[in-house]
């Protein structure tokens, strides 16, 4: 499974494991290998692992490409998966966030092997067909024009879009039709722009700017754990940046990243998520802090 978009890939990952293990134990029949520490020699003993009463076993490799043993694995990879192909009872999944097609290891993921990609639909009609497949997934009923208003007023962040379609689900009551009111009034308008206008402010050290869009979002009616996602979606970015990572993104839009991420060291950017994830602590309840005054000291500390 290859990209940048997290939901896809965890809900992937999600369906995979609930079919290999069905009710087998996964303590003994999931390994979870980092591609930043794994030798070529764990997977293929975590491969050649038979299952314990169970069917199938699955083994899990995360950025195969990453830390100093990247490439002995990727150059590992196209034989075990050839190995497997030929008759195992262990499947091998393979997670990246951005993985070259013209590689060897990933032109072995070909039949009766498989590549799943992750990316975050483009273009307002690839999004809107997102929001009514997430909408049967979830029993929603959608009236005309619901599913284009959730995604002009969301944009391309999937995990928003699942948690406010349910937020508004809640508002039309059960088995009731979502309708244009129902979004309006349930989902904040917290697309591209204006959560851009955040980040970057953010991402560029304008400390000044950075709380006053905060507070227009806020006035606006954006919930605080919704601009929350979207700062650790962004400073998750900026991470995957400077460790030499890659995004799919327009080549301006790239640029700007690229140039924000080298303000931040790595000892930094683990601090930042380390920050976020402390206020969405605190948004849940943990201290005396209200919502806006965590995200005001956060936004602060990101940008400073």
């Amino acid at each position: 499974m290859a990209g940048a978009e997290d939901l896809l890939r965890d809900d992937a990952v999600g369906a995979l494991r609930a079919t290999v293990l069905a009710d087998g134990p996964a303590d003994f029949n999931l390994d979870r290998l980092e591609g930043d520490s794994a030798t070529p020699g764990q997977l293929l003993d975590a491969v050649r692992t038979l299952p314990v009463l169970a069917a199938r076993r699955l083994v899990w490799l995360r950025e195969p490409g990453s830390g100093r043993s990247g490439r002995p694995l990727l150059e590992a990879l196209p034989a075990l998966v050839r190995e497997l192909a030929a008759g195992s009872s262990t499947v091998l999944l393979v997670t990246a966030r951005s993985a070259d097609a013209r590689a060897a290891w990933v032109r072995a993921f070909a039949d009766p092997a498989a590549r799943v990609v992750c990316e975050a639909p483009r273009g307002e009609r690839a999004l809107v067909a997102f929001v009514r497949r997430e909408a049967g997934r979830q029993g929603v009923q959608l009236g005309p024009g619901a599913a284009e208003r959730l995604a002009e007023r969301i944009g391309p962040q999937l995990l928003l879009v699942r948690n406010e379609l349910a937020k508004a689900a809640l508002l039309a009551g059960e088995g009731m039709r979502v309708g244009l009111d129902h979004v309006t009034a349930a989902v904040a308008d917290v697309a591209d722009e204006p959560i851009w206008e955040l980040t970057d402010a953010i991402g560029d050290g304008r400390v000044g700017d950075a709380l006053v869009l905060l507070g227009k979002l806020r006035a606006a009616g954006a919930a605080p754990p919704v601009l929350l996602a979207s700062l650790a979606a962004h400073f998750r970015k900026l991470t995957r940046l400077r460790h030499g990572g890659r995004l799919a993104a327009p080549p301006f839009v790239a640029r700007k990243l690229q140039a924000q991420a080298r303000r931040y060291g790595p000892a930094r950017l683990r601090g930042c998520l380390r920050a976020i994830h402390e206020t969405d602590a605190r948004l849940k309840g943990q201290g005396a802090l209200g919502p806006d005054l965590a995200l005001e000291r956060l936004v602060l500390g990101l940008a400073a």
